[in-house]
């Protein structure tokens, strides 16, 4: 197995420059560092892996570094500092940075989740290999990780459409073989259409482990259509979990959040035992408070996921833990708390019982 996204990089006398370098991309994502930033770690990581650890260490007494490609003055200084067996200080810099910390309630919740229903590879507008995503997972304590690159309608994301879904399955079998006991789910992160269907073959959806479903189009539709578009889409008995309900965005810009019967959404929720995402991706934290406590009172279960597009993201998982334990979200009502064996049982079996 490839070293660790997320572990820490050797001792000050050995420190793998390859691990520093990917280390570093790391935790530049977890910070949500611009995305360019993150490249080129990884883009110098992916050159210096390649590269006999002698030559490389020739490169850098001479000083002939940035000759390589994907290395440029900064990743050059971390290779060289690496290769001479220091801790590279920009990746000191990093890792003394103060973290967020979890307390009382939140911190508990966080203990008990098993894994992350909600992640992206570079399969569709993610930033890193599946394999990368998988091992950053790993290192948390994960015991899986629900691969849902999206599905083709979202064109501008790269979406999967079958033929490329199918050899992704594929690819997973290999995989799994590798990671096990850890376990990448089979998903997607699929579109809901306008009239409420879902953008993939049923056939392949009826295959994957998990499936959230969520709206990326027409945000301001009118709230009584957009309601009759999410419950369809809820009702299918492919749907496990409504993604990011609200389509919010709460940075920059900002994008309001789409309107809806949230009666009505979450009471189809609740019937079908289909859960309601909190995602916690610090642009999103979706659903709102007052919805999240509306989706409780109704009955739903929920998911708490990353919605990570790379492997730093995967620990964003607090943020959400933040917002369950503010609602009082209940342990046994958040499905990535549960074993996995548990969790494939729901998946597999909510839609044909419970609609």
């Amino acid at each position: 197995m490839a070293a660790v996204p997320g572990a820490a990089v050797g001792s000050l006398e050995e420190v793998d420059p390859v691990d520093a370098l990917r280390r570093i991309a790391y935790l530049l994502e977890t910070d949500r560092a611009e995305s360019y930033k993150v490249r080129a770690f990884r883009r110098a990581a992916a050159t210096v892996g390649e590269i006999d650890p002698e030559l490389l260490a020739q490169r850098a007494s001479s000083g002939r570094l940035t000759d390589l490609p994907g290395v440029g003055d900064t990743t050059a200084q971390v290779i060289a500092e690496a290769v001479a067996g220091e801790r590279p200080a920009y990746l000191r810099h990093l890792e003394e940075q103060p973290r967020p910390t979890l307390t009382g309630r939140a911190a508990e919740l966080r203990s008990l989740l098993r894994g992350d229903c909600h992640s992206h590879s570079d399969w569709s507008d993610g930033g890193s290999p599946i394999a990368e995503m998988a091992e950053a997972a790993a290192a948390l304590g994960h015991e899986y990780l629900a691969l849902t690159d999206h599905s083709p309608r979202l064109t501008v994301a790269h979406g999967l459409d079958a033929e490329r879904l199918q050899r992704q399955l594929e690819v997973l079998e290999t995989l799994n073989t590798d990671l096990a006991p850890f376990r990448i789910l089979s998903g997607i992160e699929v579109d809901i259409l306008e009239d409420g269907s879902l953008d993939q073959d049923p056939t392949l959806l009826a295959r994957l482990d998990i499936v959230v479903a969520s709206v990326h189009s027409k945000l301001k539709m009118d709230p009584a259509q957009m309601t009759r578009r999410m419950v369809a889409a809820i009702e299918s008995p492919h749907t496990d979990i409504l993604g990011h309900c609200t389509g919010r965005i709460i940075v920059g810009r900002g994008r309001p959040e789409s309107r809806f019967d949230d009666a009505e959404v979450f009471a189809a929720c609740a019937r079908t035992g289909t859960a309601v995402e909190i995602n916690s991706r610090p642009e999103r934290l979706d659903p709102p408070d007052a919805l999240l406590r509306a989706a409780m009172a109704a009955g739903c279960l929920v998911s708490i996921d990353t919605d990570a597009h790379a492997p730093g993201q995967l620990e964003w998982l607090g943020n959400g833990c933040v917002k369950a334990a503010d609602a009082e979200v209940q342990p046994d009502r958040i499905v990535n708390s549960w074993p996995r064996a548990q969790l494939l049982e729901w998946a597999s079996e909510h839609g044909s019982t419970a609609r």
